[in-house]
């Protein structure tokens, strides 16, 4: 299958510190990739430098078969970039930024106008299509930013965080446009901290840290990694939580956790729906009195959590900066 997007060996420091140590990726053509990693992984700095926007210390990356480093240039014609946060002018009218985008890409006028609206069409911007960008909501913004990335109809998309800071039905919205995108063929390197945007839309996942690639392969593939399907209960008194976790050791075929600000435990079993009996014994024996119990599969926040040790979206798990002249905030990796 032919690659899309390839990288080997990249490496990148900014001083002292190393954004990307020696990261491989490779992304086949009308597939997404999804890049995870927590806050200063060295995600933005890999969308970076496939975008040609950084030059890399070492490796090799090529987009759509150009070597980035050689041939800039070429690579910037065939793709589209959206970062974490709206790149429009926000005194223009949303069909006037559309229309800026296309001369910078020298593309005939009578096209442009053309291009843009259909795009304010396909994005249903087309109300809001002659107001300033200063009178959008945050959920309009990114899809206009997402529109000017494909008003040079780009065959490679990158999208770093590109919902970051939207609320749950725009989220939606994206995800729609996204899938609609690679429906036409477009081949897309997705950034995130969302673990359910992963799921969702990614064929395949990257898991970064500290630079390197820690993890590969689809969903399901990385969830298989952690094993087994998860037992959590949630108690009635707080006080029984040392009882019901004791009383499900037996159960359990890795380490309990528990959370006393839910009154949760949860336990990795195996032996599938009949577990639940088995734990509803062993928790009645022992007296634990349950609100709630269910029986469930491991999800990309338990992959993420037993190859990092923490939750993608740990402010604490910093490690590298994005740019060396950015000061670190949240959405920068």
């Amino acid at each position: 299958m032919t690659q899309a997007i390839r990288a080997e060996g990249l490496v990148k420091k900014y001083g002292d510190v190393t954004a990307l140590d020696g990261i491989d990726l490779a992304v086949p053509e009308g597939t997404v990739l999804g890049l995870l990693g927590p806050n200063g992984a060295g995600k933005t700095t890999a969308v970076r430098i496939f975008a040609t926007l950084l030059r890399a210390d070492a490796g090799f990356a090529e987009v759509g078969g150009i070597d980035v480093r050689k041939h800039p240039d070429q690579v910037r014609r065939i793709i589209g970039l959206t970062g974490q946060y709206a790149g429009v002018d926000e005194y223009l009218t949303g069909r006037e930024n559309l229309k800026m985008v296309g001369s910078l890409y020298h593309l005939r006028p009578e096209a442009v106008k053309k291009r843009a609206s259909e795009l304010l069409e396909r994005f249903d911007l087309v109300d809001a299509a002659d107001r300033p960008l200063n009178t959008y909501s945050g959920g309009m913004r990114r899809r206009l930013d997402l529109a000017a990335s494909l008003v040079a109809r780009p065959s490679i998309i990158f999208l770093d965080e590109p919902t970051t800071g939207l609320d749950p039905r725009s989220r939606l919205e994206l995800w729609s446009v996204i899938e609609e995108l690679v429906r036409d063929g477009a081949t897309v390197l997705l950034t995130t901290q969302y673990l359910d945007e992963a799921d969702q839309l990614a064929n395949n996942i990257v898991v970064i840290d500290h630079g390197r690639v820690i993890a590969e392969g689809s969903a399901d593939e990385l969830k298989d990694q952690v094993g087994g399907d998860r037992v959590e209960i949630v108690v009635q008194d707080v006080a029984q939580l040392g009882a019901a976790q004791e009383a499900l050791a037996l159960l359990a075929s890795g380490a309990a956790t528990s959370d006393s600000d839910r009154r949760s435990v949860t336990v990795p079993v195996s032996g599938g729906t009949g577990t639940m009996l088995d734990a509803l014994r062993s928790l009645d024996a022992a007296g634990v009195k349950l609100e709630d119990i269910a029986l469930r599969r491991p999800t990309l926040d338990d992959v993420f959590l037993s190859l990092t040790g923490h939750a993608a979206e740990d402010e604490g798990a910093t490690s590298s900066p994005s740019s060396p002249s950015k000061s670190r905030r949240k959405g920068n990796a």
